[in-house]
């Protein structure tokens, strides 16, 4: 059972339900966009890491889900069994989104995916997130300080607006480094300058990030250095979101030697830093995209 009482299966994760949810709201977070949705069967179950996928546009008239990952969940309260999602408007699937007001619906299918491991003792967490890829990072960070773990972040965008939630890394994290490309806000950089500060001041024992790829790439090779475990929740675009099409696979180093072939969606998003073949993506170790981090267009993905 988690540290939010939530009752979870036993067996590893429960099988993923479909469901009609209704809009409980819809706010804005800066630049972006919140969705919470009454979704007690997924809240229920779901673990940091994991996703939704989403039915978008008017009579759901876009053929393929939109996945989403899950931001938080809220089982007890007056929230009880709703989650929430986040997300920018990149293309029509998103732009739908945008239009949802309380009490529409939404045909979703969750929760889907591998999510984060956590540490069975308390452990020094770094948390790295990039743009509204930071979301699933709060939800985690709930999960770590209710197992007593320590948990530092460092939460980066290309300007101020695109930063998500960063006032709330400072109140969660024991420090909180926020970094932007142009300097608006923070550090100027990038979100892997810092990290080998942070991980010496914390002592740093496992790192976790979301984000677009390259940046992902950059977390990994400096975790690696550092020789700290790295878990990074992919950004690859996804058809179907069950494993089925291999559309979004990720080339991972193979026990036997080699490449292998994992798919983003069943053995994902979560997957190890330093085993995924960030080279054969075209993403030398290190990349850092030009000025940042190129922008990840995963949630638009047909």
């Amino acid at each position: 059972m988690p540290e939010d009482g939530r009752p979870v299966p036993s067996g590893g994760p429960a099988p993923p339900s479909l469901q009609v949810a209704e809009v409980l709201g819809h706010r804005r977070a800066g630049v972006y966009h919140t969705l919470t949705l009454a979704a007690s069967e997924v809240a229920r179950t779901a673990q940091p890491g994991q996703f939704i996928g989403l039915l978008t546009g008017p009579e759901r008239a876009y053929l393929l889900r939109r996945p989403f990952s899950i931001h938080r969940v809220d089982w007890r309260g007056a929230g009880s069994g709703s989650l929430e999602v986040v997300f920018d408007v990149v293309g029509p699937g998103t732009r739908a989104l945008s239009w949802l007001r309380p009490h529409d619906t939404v045909d979703l299918v969750g929760p889907l995916g591998h999510a984060f491991t956590l540490p069975e003792q308390p452990t020094s967490c770094l948390l790295i997130g990039g743009g509204y890829g930071s979301a699933p990072l709060f939800f985690l960070a709930e999960r770590l300080l209710a197992r007593g773990c320590r948990i530092d972040f460092i939460v980066g965008a290309s300007t101020e607006e695109r930063l998500f939630k960063a006032m709330e890394a400072k109140r969660l994290a024991r420090s909180a480094v926020i970094t932007t490309d142009d300097g608006s806000a923070g550090r100027r950089g990038i979100v892997t300058d810092p990290m080998p500060e942070v991980i010496e001041a914390a002592r740093t024992e496992l790192v976790y990030a979301c984000g677009p790829m390259a940046m992902l790439a950059a977390v990994s090779q400096v975790a690696t250095t550092a020789k700290v475990a790295c878990q990074v929740a992919v950004e690859e675009l996804m058809a179907c979101g069950t494993g089925i099409c291999y559309s979004c696979v990720v080339p991972m180093a193979a026990p036997e030697g080699g490449i292998r072939m994992a798919r983003s969606c069943v053995e994902g998003p979560v997957l190890d830093g330093a085993q995924v073949a960030w080279a054969e993506l075209g993403l030398s170790a290190g990349l850092s995209g030009g000025p940042g981090y190129p922008a990840s267009l995963a949630e638009e993905a047909m």
